[in-house]
């Protein structure tokens, strides 16, 4: 679609989601179908749980159980079409800056190319660097692993730090509690981010300095909470070592772009391992940032990941909008944020490894779409961004579901299972996936009053019992969780993302939310560390509490 100069950088020229065609047929097909009940459609079309289905990549996607026809997947797509969606996927492919207010390419799609792709920024091909990136890693890490990178006093690593925040800490640990199954056993691996002390001490707890090796990642080397457990960690080890101020170079490596600041850190800049501003730090850790991880998984290992996120950027880039699986979360997502109201989403996986995951898509999803102007800056006025939340299915079933299923709210649910049991403990796996398959059951279909009268359940207890059911679910079916599969699942999601922004006309790829309190903080900061009492000009709430701490410290 051409371009319209707003505001300096170009924009696509695309309508407001609520004066493209398709939205205005969608509200209109929202009022026929608001009432339909899933154990109608069911019962209406006994090939429902086949023809709703799409499967692509060793993913096996049900979306049957959710409150749409064929009608309403038909008109969604379209919606996507008008939005610009195919453009717009060539346009992140092709390097174009996508990311309107910060004037930047939106390439995480290059940190997992082969090495014979071009990808342009601004005219020349970083896929090169990406892969002497890689293999710079890949090098350390098997020096590492294999006891070559002694520490200061000559003892071997056996202690792995990471140090970052956000994106930089979000996604290597999710990695890493999803692959603990594929890690070196006889490496610990732990991860740092609150500015909190508890967090540090926490994390250290137990470790021998000398064994022990921190990965910082700053892009910046700013960043104040990485920078202050940095200097915590420095502090700690050269304590521990006798006071040798010059070990923090065998026991220190970087992730950033600043080679000033890391040497004078006391990091010899041969450990800096790059990454660029064309990556967002939520959708970083496949590139230097995922280093901690690769050091406990093995450079093959993530490699292997690096597969998985490309097949499912190949897929989202080729396959048809109306069987291409990120769009199709997407779009469910858009139907039941935008038409149902609907303010939350539910990620369920059924696997204990993927524990962090919820945590590591909240990031993903509300950072990249809680906005609320789109791409022209223009107020929009509609939601966008979802809340998301979740825990790993059975624990979350003896906690949160009692609310899905009978209260007030609707949420729609993302339940994702693995056909192979990495542990094929006798029965459990099968008990996990039975307890998956039924709740999916019962979120679509309910309890009736007749179903509890004929189970004999006395008349006054029924009320209580009733089970509505009509709660739309997902079901994503996957053949087992190895790295490449956890590549495609988390590109999966990325792609769903970036999707939903494209259709709410949001820029995705910015988050300038964050800053503001950021600032404030620097502003906050001395009042509360000054010796002296100081002079405040905040409003009297936030005044009276910086009093009453200063007070009680």
């Amino acid at each position: 679609m051409p371009p319209e100069e707003v505001g300096g950088p170009s924009v696509p020229a695309v309508p407001s989601l609520e004066d493209r065609p398709a939205f205005a047929e969608l509200q209109e097909h929202f009022q026929e179908v608001r009432e339909l009940r899933l154990k109608e459609l069911f019962g209406q079309d006994p090939q429902r749980g086949v023809a709703l289905t799409a499967a692509a990549l060793g993913f096996y996607l049900d979306y049957s159980k959710n409150r749409v026809t064929s009608e309403t997947m038909r008109l969604l797509v379209r919606l996507a079409q008008e939005s610009g969606l195919p453009e717009r996927i060539e346009a992140m492919f092709s390097g174009a800056r996508i990311n309107v207010s910060e004037q930047r390419s939106v390439l995480h799609v290059a940190l997992r190319a082969p090495r014979d792709a071009v990808i342009l920024v601004d005219g020349h091909n970083v896929v090169p660097q990406v892969h002497q990136a890689l293999d710079q890693m890949g090098d350390f890490a098997t020096r590492v692993r294999d006891g070559r990178w002694l520490g200061h006093t000559g003892k071997r690593i056996r202690n792995v730090v990471n140090i970052g925040i956000g994106g930089s800490d979000l996604g290597p640990m999710m990695a890493y509690e999803a692959l603990r199954d594929y890690a070196k056993v006889d490496l610990a691996l732990r991860f740092v981010s609150n500015i909190d002390a508890s967090d540090f001490v926490e994390a250290t707890r137990g470790l021998d300095p000398a064994e022990t090796l921190f990965v910082v990642c700053s892009k910046s080397w700013h960043t104040l909470e990485t920078l202050t457990n940095a200097e915590t960690a420095r502090d700690w080890l050269v304590a521990g070592l006798g006071g040798e101020r010059q070990a923090t170079a065998r026991h220190f490596v970087a992730v950033s772009t600043n080679q000033e600041g890391v040497a004078e850190f006391g990091i010899d800049p041969a450990n800096m391992f790059p990454f660029w501003d064309w990556v967002g730090g939520r959708y970083s850790y496949d590139s230097a940032i995922g280093l901690s991880l690769m050091i406990a998984i093995g450079p093959e290992r993530f490699r292997e990941m690096l597969v998985g996120f490309r097949a499912m950027d190949e897929h989202f880039r080729t396959a048809p909008l109306e069987r291409n699986l990120p769009v199709l979360l997407a779009v469910l997502a858009v139907w039941y944020n935008n038409f149902f109201g609907a303010e939350t989403q539910a990620v369920l996986p059924y696997d204990h490894y993927l524990g962090r995951f919820p945590a590591y898509l909240q990031q993903l999803e509300m950072e990249s779409n809680g906005k609320h102007v789109d791409l022209a800056g223009r107020t929009v006025g509609y939601q966008t961004g979802q809340i998301i939340w979740g825990q790993p299915g059975t624990n979350g079933q003896h906690a949160f579901y009692q609310l899905i299923h009978q209260g007030t709210k609707l949420i729609p649910c993302d339940f994702i299972g693995f056909c192979e049991a990495l542990h094929p403990l006798g029965r459990h796996h099968d008990l996990l996936m039975a307890n998956l398959l039924a709740q999916t059951e019962a979120l679509a279909f309910g309890r009736t009053v007749e179903e509890l009268t004929a189970a004999g359940t006395p008349e006054w207890q029924i009320p209580f019992r009733v089970c509505d059911g009509n709660r739309p679910t997902t079901t994503i079916l996957i053949d087992r969780l190895t790295p490449e599969s956890l590549g495609k699942l988390v590109a999966l999601y990325e792609h769903k993302a970036f999707v939903e922004g494209v259709i709410w006309g949001i820029d995705s790829f910015d988050q300038w939310g964050v800053e503001l309190g950021k600032l404030l903080a620097d502003r906050i900061t001395p009042e509360l560390e000054s010796r002296l009492d100081p002079s405040l000009e905040h409003d009297s709430s936030t005044n009276e509490l910086i009093r009453r701490y200063r007070r009680l410290r």
